[in-house]
């Protein structure tokens, strides 16, 4: 990924970027960005182009939505991507450009290790109290405490200056707190579904009865069902065994069933993506 700006430090003129870009060497992303080589961006090099978009680093940083999936507290959105900055700038349809006066970049954004400016955990779930259902907000907690991110001290600072969803947060802290997360098993549901939008996969129905048993995600033309499994739901011997004997019947009226873990969805999902991709794109011999 490289900014115009880049380019003409390292000596390319407008011509040269014209040249390149007929040539396939160079593909625009977002006006003045351009993918090297190839045009096929992974969730990182979305992020990429869109810090280098508003101006770089050292100008803005990713929130809100961006921000929570950079920190792996959320599933990574396919749509338009959040960001801040202290000066002012104008989004386009694929960036939503936030400025706030209130933002110290010293405390509020963080380089990840590869130098990718997003708002700290702390500021990030600030801006998600204002955009989020309150069952969602608490998942994300319930997320950043997992891994070891969450500072409730950080976040109380920020809240004092920040009334925007400031209840909301302070509610799902508590919670957290007391009685643990509101999460259940449409989590991993949400997560495949943001996988599939990701990916560009057909989008599939959800929780339909398919023979008399009632699937998570169905692709009817491909007779393709695809489970997750969350271990407290399916892991118990006598869910075990009901998932089979379910799967063989499925399998003799002619479906073929996949199941996916959490770690399937969110820690291998291009090699899930591939999977799917693969049956729902191969002939299917008629149903007998």
């Amino acid at each position: 990924m490289v900014s115009s700006g880049q380019l003409r430090e390292l000596g390319f003129g407008k011509g040269g970027v014209e040249v390149r870009l007929r040539q396939g060497r160079l593909h625009r992303v977002h006006r003045g960005v351009y993918a090297v080589g190839h045009a096929r961006l992974g969730f990182r090099g979305r992020l990429w182009a869109a810090v280098l978009a508003c101006g770089g680093r050292e100008r803005c940083a990713l929130s809100h939505r961006a921000a929570a999936a950079a920190w792996d507290l959320m599933p990574q959105p396919a749509g338009v991507l959040d960001l801040i900055t202290l000066r002012s700038g104008g989004g386009t349809a694929a960036l939503r450009v936030h400025r706030s006066r209130m933002l110290r970049p010293s405390r509020d954004v963080v380089r990840q290790p590869d130098g990718l400016p997003v708002t700290s955990v702390a500021w990030t779930l600030v801006d998600l109290a204002g955009v989020l259902e309150a069952h969602r907000l608490s998942r994300v907690c319930h997320r950043a405490q997992i891994l070891r991110l969450l500072d409730v001290a950080a976040v109380r600072t920020l809240l004092e200056t920040s009334p925007t969803g400031a209840r909301a947060l302070r509610v799902a802290l508590a919670g957290l707190a007391a009685n643990g997360p509101d999460v259940t098993r449409s989590e991993l549901e949400e997560r495949f579904l943001a996988l599939i939008e990701t990916f560009g996969l057909p989008r599939p129905r959800t929780n339909v009865v398919v023979h008399g048993y009632e699937v998570d995600f169905l692709w009817p033309d491909a007779r393709l069902v695809a489970e997750t499994d969350g271990a407290a739901t399916h892991l118990t011997p006598r869910a075990f065994e009901q998932d089979r004997q379910r799967d063989a019947a499925l399998l003799r009226a002619g479906f073929r069933v996949l199941r996916f873990t959490w770690r399937g969805v969110t820690e291998r999902s291009g090699e899930t993506a591939a999977t799917l991709g693969a049956l729902l794109s191969a002939p299917r011999a008629p149903n007998r």
